[in-house]
């Protein structure tokens, strides 16, 4: 059972490893939000957002924070499918694993800690002002604990011929580490940029990836942005992702979640501007002692802005997953259009899934929808197939893959469509035990 005294205690014996600040505004920053940590209310199923998810684990773990950046790295990475490559372990950017040098020279990618000790007054001014950290507790103590994380910032006019590559490693250490990256992404007006981000496993004991994003889009600035979290069945995996979009911007999201033993996926869109377009689609699959778990907040406050939310989950063994997905249209917010819809395929009668897409309208000229749906295969569907002499489980296969697919179709990089579709290949292999 959480307390407030368990969730204080966890939450001060992270507060008492963190590092220096090194920038006065970065302290008054991190200050603030460690001071939220005491008020802020208990992160159980009393609260709606988590009736679902039980964080109790993560409370009782004694995590350790990585306040320094790692010596090394012992593993492989990953071959990059484009030239531009961030690598990223234990929250912290190793340059000597990356390979940036063929980004434009007025492109800054790299380590948000550098630029703190840079003086970088872009950062000064938008580090913050997106997320709110008291949110909740985990929102607040990544603030608390800011030290790196990626800086990407795209200055007006640039348009990118290729996507930007990071790859979030673990050092494997046998003591169960907290790794908290804070990223801070700027697209300035009609900058085009596409991101790729692959979460992979480590090794030894759980470990907690605590991440929050800032993406700030300018006007008529678009940003395609791939997540892949495949992480180790012993990791917690938590991502908030705060959008801030301007005027005419595109934000093109998708999300494919394969790993993780409690992984939680945090989005929350606010239009400031009119005709902005925001785009949100995600896959996952979840088994035996996964829980996966979106949580959708997309605020329409301004007129002639568009969203679409579109989530599928293939659920197998005792895996659950949650989906909890809220578009809010303000009364001003006149001329929105807003669809959002959760479809979810059960593949064993033990698979739990609960899902509450929800729309609030206060507006009265709104085109508006969702939905949702829950189902296992069609039998009728794998009798056709195999009548035409395909194997049972080879049609099952297709079946999934074919659901799977409207989601897979929007990844634009080909590449890592094809990576994508062969990670879903390996987890419905491993169904045919």
């Amino acid at each position: 059972m959480i307390t407030a005294e368990l969730q204080k205690e966890w939450a001060e014996a992270l507060l008492a490893a963190r590092g220096a600040a090194g920038a006065p505004w970065l302290e008054e920053l991190r200050n603030r939000a460690g001071g939220l940590i005491a008020e802020l209310p208990l992160v159980n199923r009393k609260q709606e957002a988590w009736r679902y998810t039980n964080v109790e684990p993560i409370l009782r773990e004694q995590f350790q924070p990585v306040v320094n950046r790692p010596r090394g790295y012992a593993g492989a990475v990953p071959e990059a499918i484009t030239p531009h490559r961030l690598v990223f372990v234990d929250g912290w950017f190793m340059p000597s694993l990356s390979d940036v040098n063929l980004l434009p020279e007025e492109v800054t990618a790299g380590s948000l800690a550098e630029a703190i000790a840079a003086g970088d007054e872009r950062v000064k001014n938008r580090l913050g002002s997106v997320a709110n950290p008291g949110e909740h507790l985990f929102t607040a103590l990544n603030t608390a604990l800011i030290n790196d994380g990626l800086f990407l910032h795209i200055p007006a006019g640039v348009k990118l011929e290729s996507p930007v590559e990071l790859f979030w490693l673990n050092s494997g250490s046998d003591a169960p580490l907290l790794a908290q990256p804070r990223n801070l992404v700027i697209l300035e007006p009609d900058a085009e940029a596409v991101l790729i981000e692959h979460h992979l496993p480590g090794s030894g004991q759980g470990y907690f990836h605590n991440g929050l994003s800032e993406i700030i889009l300018d006007p008529r600035s678009r940003l395609d942005h791939y997540r892949v979290q495949d992480e180790s069945d012993q990791a917690w995996h938590l991502s908030r992702l705060v959008l801030d979009q301007g005027s005419d911007s595109h934000y093109h999201g998708i999300t494919l979640a394969f790993g993780g033993r409690l992984a939680r996926t945090e989005y929350n869109g606010l239009f400031t501007a009119e005709e902005a377009h925001c785009t949100l689609r995600g896959l996952y699959t979840v088994g035996d002692e996964q829980l996966q778990d979106f949580h959708l907040d997309v605020r329409h406050d301004v007129p002639r802005c568009s969203s679409r939310e579109q989530f599928k989950g293939l659920l197998h063994g005792k895996g659950r997953a949650v989906f909890d997905g809220r578009i809010l249209v303000e009364k001003d917010a006149q001329k929105s259009d807003a669809e959002l819809t959760n479809d979810n395929l059960m593949l064993t009668r033990n698979a739990e899934v609960d899902t509450k897409p929800q729309l609030e309208i206060y507006a009265d000229d709104v085109k508006a929808s969702h939905g949702t749906t829950v189902g296992q295969l069609d039998s009728s569907q794998i009798f056709y197939l195999r009548s035409r002499g395909i194997p049972e489980q080879r049609a099952i296969h297709m079946l999934c893959e074919g659901f799977a697919a409207e989601i897979i179709e929007h990844i634009h990089v080909e590449a890592l469509r094809e990576q994508a579709l062969a990670r879903l290949r390996k987890t419905l292999a491993s169904l045919d035990g």
